[in-house]
């Protein structure tokens, strides 16, 4: 039986066309994948049918009854619930009230509501605790509040955006298995993706999306990643691989007991030790709510650690606001581009000045130049290839993927020499990711330090020269990226393993170690302080 069918679907904006002649249909007690690139329409598809967008054309049958959505609460009578990319959650409030909010007919606001969402929580093994206020958790627990959430309104079609961007293997695995759960009881689940070999192992059936429209359906017993990407984008599917060192012997950040603790007293980062250097990637792997958002935002200034130093190229920037850091040359790639990368109701060629309010292109002297920003925004949107109609749009109005892409585009831009990339391809398509990784390597050949974390293992493994691994606040593990497996990374980040993770002999890594290089290649020779990138600053 039908749970769902979206006929002829066409919606237009102001100088494009999301979506164009869409028809999909998914099926009762199954997972139906839907992919396609940033911008392609998936995402305006779902509003549609989730009711946060009327079409312009087509139709939307639920149940096999053609209905009219005037807003979500339409849908969610009818049994659909979201689950967004960005997080729909009010921080000040618990997840009791998060959950309840809108819906305090169902079950009230106390007792009942209380036990209702735990009997979910441990049916589908989501780990919800509901008297916590969301601000205090990280982007994974969130998640599964999002998703909690729906089936508390009863849904019986799930739309899920990027579920598994923010898990470790064995937390999309429990996913998957829960899915399948959900599919033995008849509910019917849409599963939007990138993440190619997770679409073909969940999903019973794919439709893919190009250019606003359906270009096809595929099997997944009879399909490969590299078809499916072929389908998608028209290329084959991008890997992370850097196969040659980079590293030089010139330290650009080092870290020496860096300690933060929370107002309770509780360690947030305890005893902190690393060296980053000119040309090397070290990746930071570990579930999230480990340290990774306060190390970032102890390293760019956001919150300011009770113990312990930060050294960027020789100078002490510990208590250095963050600004000025900025100005010396760190980048900032955020985990969560909506929360701290972006003003969405603002125009690209603004967001394009965020960040960088005093530095060329953006100003001149004291006062902004606008037109030379504007004038700079346009060939980021050419060399990023960010899809838009104009600079004059709002953040808001790109894909998921392309305000990603506008990110990366302004911080290169500026010749970092230390750049923290939180999660850079986070909800990216396959062509953008291989953009994206392409910056970050010849940045890294120009000498650019980095310190990548990331939720995608295949990219920190791929990526990373070095690799270490945080736990409760803790780095508590390295690993060679040439030897170790996504299966081994991810063991150690849920704290079943420490040390080094190549050598049982040697449990124990020196702090302050940074790993084996990825290749024997000795060291390059340490640039010069007269260096072209060194003048442009």
């Amino acid at each position: 039986m039908t749970a769902v069918e979206l006929a002829g679907i066409t919606k237009r904006f102001p100088g494009v066309v999301a979506n164009h002649d869409i028809h999909l249909t998914v099926r009762k007690g199954t997972v139906h994948a839907l992919v396609g690139e940033n911008g392609a329409g998936k995402s305006t598809l779902m509003k549609i049918l989730y009711g946060m967008q009327k079409p312009d054309e087509g139709t939307i049958a639920v149940d096999g009854e053609k209905v009219a959505f005037s807003s979500p609460a339409d849908a969610i009578v009818r049994g659909i619930g979201m689950v967004h990319q960005h997080f729909m959650l009010a921080d000040n409030l618990t997840v009791l009230e998060n959950v309840v909010l809108g819906s305090e007919k169902l079950y009230g606001i106390g007792a009942k509501a209380r036990r209702k969402i735990k009997e979910l929580s441990d049916r589908y093994g989501l780990g919800v605790r509901p008297d916590v206020l969301v601000e205090e958790l990280g982007v994974a627990a969130r998640q599964r509040v999002e998703i909690l959430k729906v089936l508390y309104r009863g849904a019986r079609t799930l739309i899920l955006d990027e579920p598994t961007a923010v898990l470790v293997p064995q937390e999309v695995d429990a996913l998957f298995d829960n899915l399948r759960e959900l599919k033995a009881e008849g509910l019917s689940v849409i599963f939007i993706s990138h993440k190619l070999g997770e679409v073909l192992s969940v999903a019973d059936e794919i439709t893919v999306i190009r250019r606003g429209t359906t270009v096809g359906t595929a099997v997944p017993a009879e399909t490969t990643p590299r078809q499916l990407a072929e389908l998608m984008v028209g290329s084959e599917l991008p890997t992370p691989e850097t196969a040659e060192s980079t590293v030089t012997d010139r330290a650009v950040l080092t870290v020496d007991t860096l300690r933060l603790a929370a107002p309770s007293g509780k360690a947030l980062l305890d005893d902190i030790s690393f060296t980053i250097h000119a040309g090397e990637i070290l990746g930071i792997a570990g579930v999230e709510g480990n340290g990774q958002t306060e190390l970032v935002d102890a390293l760019i200034g956001l919150r300011h650690a009770d113990s312990g130093t930060i050294r960027f190229l020789d100078q002490d920037i510990t208590a250095l606001p963050t600004r000025k850091r900025r100005e010396q040359g760190v980048g900032y790639i955020p985990e969560d581009r909506h929360r701290h990368g972006l003003l969405l109701e603002a125009p690209l060629w603004e967001n394009r000045i965020l960040g960088h309010v005093t530095e060329k292109p953006n100003s001149k002297g004291v006062w902004l130049d606008l037109k030379s920003a504007q004038q700079d925004t346009r060939r980021i949107v050419e060399t990023y290839d960010v899809r838009t109609p104009g600079i004059d749009v709002t953040a808001a109005s790109l894909s998921g993927g392309n305000q990603q892409k506008l990110i990366v585009g302004r911080e290169m831009s500026h010749k970092p020499r230390f750049l923290i990339a939180a999660h850079p391809t986070r909800g990216v398509d396959v062509g953008a990711q291989a953009a994206i990784w392409d910056h970050i390597r010849e940045a890294r050949r120009e000498g650019l330090a980095v310190l990548l974390i990331s939720a995608d293992l295949d990219e920190l493994i791929g990526l990373s020269d070095t690799l270490r691994v945080i736990y409760d606040g803790k780095l508590v593990a390295d690993a060679d990226p040439a030897t170790i497996t996504p299966e081994a990374l991810g063991s150690a980040m849920t704290g079943a393993a420490s040390g080094h993770l190549e050598d049982e002999e040697n449990p124990e890594t020196p702090d302050g170690a940074t790993g084996s290089p990825k290749s024997a290649a000795p060291p390059a020779s340490p640039a010069s302080p007269e260096s072209p990138e060194d003048e442009a600053r």
